[in-house]
This record gives C-alpha cells, structure tokens and sequence, in this order.
C-alpha cells in the first residue's frame, strides 16, 4: 500500500479478511453488509492457474475460449500513465475502439515493458456473450441469484473512486488488484464529477487517490478517515456491498478480473439512477419554496410509510400506491415513456 500511504500520510485500515470455502460463499453473503475480502477463493479456476504460470498462458487461455465477434477495448495515449480519466478539458484521456481479441492481445504483447505503454483496457465484458465455455469452466456457485458476469481484462490501469447499484464480488484471476473503498455517505466528500459524462458510465471521484489535492479537495481528508484498503492476489476475490464507492487499481503487466453482480430486490424495480437524472430535469431548479413542498411529498411518499401514505385508499384504487408487482411497474414506465416524450 506504499503509493496510497506515501500520499495520505498514513496507513489506510485493511478490509476484513475471512476465511470461507467456495461451496459456502452463496451463504456468507446472504448474511453480508460490509466488504470482506476471501484469500483463494478462486484458486481452483484454470483461468487462475494459466496466470501463474505466465500472462502469455493466461492471453492464450482467454483465446482459446473466445467467441468469434469484435471486442470494445479502451487505449490510452502512450506515456499518459495508467489512469483512465478526464483530460485537461474535460475529455477523456483514453480512445475506445473495436477490434479482435487476438489483435488487442498482439497490442499488450508489443508493449510489454515499454515505458511509454498505453494503457489497454477491456471493461464490463459480458462472459457468456464474449466467450464459449470460460463461464462453465471458471465459476462460482452463487445459488439461485441470476448475477451479471463480466470480465475486466488490461494492462496496469487506475479507475477513479465509483459506485454501483448492484452488489459485487470481484474475483482477481490474473496479475494484482488494489482495491481502496469508502462508505456510501461519504459522496460528498468524494468530490464526484459529471453524472452524465463519465469515463465509464458511473459518476467517478474527481480526486486523484495517489496525489490528493487537498487544497482543492480539502473534505477528501475526511473521507480518507473512513477508507478501507486491499490488495488481491491471484485467486483471491472481494465483496463489495452495493452504493459503497471503490477506486480500483491493476498493478501487473497483465490483469483479469471477474466480477459478479446482483440486486437483492426485485428485476422489474427501476434504477434509482434513473428518478435522480429525473429529478434534475423537473424539480432541482424549481422555486426554493416549491421544491421544499416536493422534498415533503417525496418523504412522504417514497421514503416514507409505503402502507400508511395509501391506507385511507380502498385497496382496488390504490393505483401506482399500491405494493409493485411486474404488472404494476410495467404500467409505469408505460405512462413514464408517454409523460417523457410529449
């Protein structure tokens, strides 16, 4: 943790590390509320084993699983660094494009050990889409969930401090991941940037973690009191509870990393990233006084007593009021679409 201590003045606080075996992770997590880091858990996985023997192996297993179609790689500008982010304008700092995976390996493998490298990039890649039997042959059981599989795949690289909705548990296969984590209420603290223009499609912290500019960023020392940091090995895999905000570091030549995520609620519940984006657009600039009265409406009817805002109501009119179901939130974003496009 040399980088993030030199620029923090002090040792972050480790996750807490526990010991649990492949066929009972679908349990702990059921019990999960906080991150925790599991040494090996996926020590078994033959995409694991190829890694340890070489980045070569590793690239070479990937392609011999590969299906046949274009691949979305991020590459950054040689001698720019590892970090894919926002230029000096606003920009991003890196050109996304598509090509084979054959010909975005044969890239990584002409710049090994360059100074100047790019950085190489392929995030969010759906397993089963890009791959034909890398799922069945590197999986866990993570019982009747119905996860989200993605395989991250790059050279060294740095993502700036995020969230996701889902929860998440993030499987290191091959090279090293650090991982340093902060609390869901510390978003003010994180200085966040665009919410909709983003490096990768959730709003990241504009703070750089190994040179924190703290006379721009002068809360980030409180954030900071609240972070906790690990570092994986091959095999090793962390849980991430969903909204807790993460900057993510890959520090080999060669990394992968596969990563599981769920919702513990309901599929046909929207994304609240969605009614915030909403809320923007048709209540943030509103009169001082008229957007006291919709924060009232709002405690009353979403953050509130769901039972008690619609109990003077006979059950058969309760309408959008009434507890959802697929049906309910089918007719609501029916008529959201109609509201929306007038």
């Amino acid at each position: 943790m040399a980088d993030a201590a030199a620029s923090t003045a002090e040792p972050l606080r480790h996750v807490a590390e526990e010991r649990v075996p492949p066929d009972e992770i679908d349990a702990r997590l059921k019990q999960a509320d906080a991150p925790f880091v599991v040494r090996g858990l996926i020590a078994d996985w033959p995409l694991v084993k190829a890694g340890l023997e070489s980045a070569a192996a590793a690239r070479a297993y990937l392609l011999g699983h590969q299906r046949d179609r274009a691949f979305t790689v991020n590459i950054g500008e040689p001698g720019s660094g590892d970090r894919l982010f926002y230029d000096e304008a606003m920009g991003m700092n890196f050109r996304t494009g598509r090509a084979a995976l054959a010909e975005i390996f044969a890239g990584i493998d002409a710049n090994e050990g360059k100074r100047d490298a790019p950085a190489i990039y392929l995030s969010s890649i759906d397993v089963e889409g890009y791959f034909d039997g890398l799922h069945e042959a590197n999986h866990l059981d993570l019982g009747d969930r119905q996860p989200i599989e993605s395989i991250w795949i790059g050279t060294q690289t740095r993502v700036a401090a995020h969230n996701d909705f889902p929860n998440n548990l993030a499987c290191c296969a091959v090279g090293r991941r650090r991982f340093t984590l902060f609390p869901p209420d510390q978003f003010p603290n994180l200085y966040v940037g665009p919410v909709d223009f983003t490096p990768a499609g959730r709003p990241v912290s504009m703070v750089d973690l190994r040179k924190p500019d703290f006379d721009a960023f002068p809360c980030f020392r409180e954030a900071l009191k609240t972070a906790q940091a690990a570092e994986l090995e091959p095999g090793d895999a962390i849980f991430i509870p969903s909204m807790w905000w993460h900057h993510v570091e890959a520090l080999a030549s060669f990394n992968v990393l596969v990563n599981y995520w769920w919702r513990d609620t309901p599929r046909f519940l929207a994304q609240p990233q969605d009614a915030l984006n909403h809320a923007l657009l048709a209540i943030r600039d509103l009169p001082e006084d008229e957007k006291k009265l919709w924060g009232q409406m709002f405690d009353y009817y979403v953050f509130g007593d769901p039972a008690a805002a619609a109990a003077h109501i006979p059950e058969k009119a309760r309408g959008i009021l009434a507890p959802l179901d697929a049906e309910q939130a089918g007719r609501i974003r029916a008529n959201l679409l109609r509201s929306l496009s007038r």
